[in-house]
């Protein structure tokens, strides 16, 4: 059995509303199961939390949020992620 927050294979293309935590303020994303899924293998590989991963990419968005986090995942993807861990690594 799979967990409440947890999505089938069969959902990947699913758009789902997700609460988050940007910069202390609960909002909402829209997205994907498969870009919600990426944001936490990147968020677990950089050692942080989605939420912080989320108010990042929203320090330096242009536009909607979603749409941003989208953008984010397939530059990251693409190797052409911008965004340093906040603790200043590389």
């Amino acid at each position: 059995m799979m967990a409440p927050d947890e999505d089938s294979p069969d959902d990947s293309g699913r758009i789902r509303k997700r609460s988050v935590l940007v910069a202390g303020h609960q909002t909402s994303v829209s997205l994907e199961a498969a870009f919600w899924s990426a944001l936490k293998d990147i968020a677990g590989s950089r050692g942080t939390s989605v939420n912080t991963l989320v108010s990042e990419v929203d320090d330096g968005r242009n536009g909607n949020l979603s749409s941003a986090l989208r953008v984010f995942v397939l530059d990251h993807f693409r190797g052409r992620t911008r965004l340093r861990p906040r603790d200043g690594r590389p």
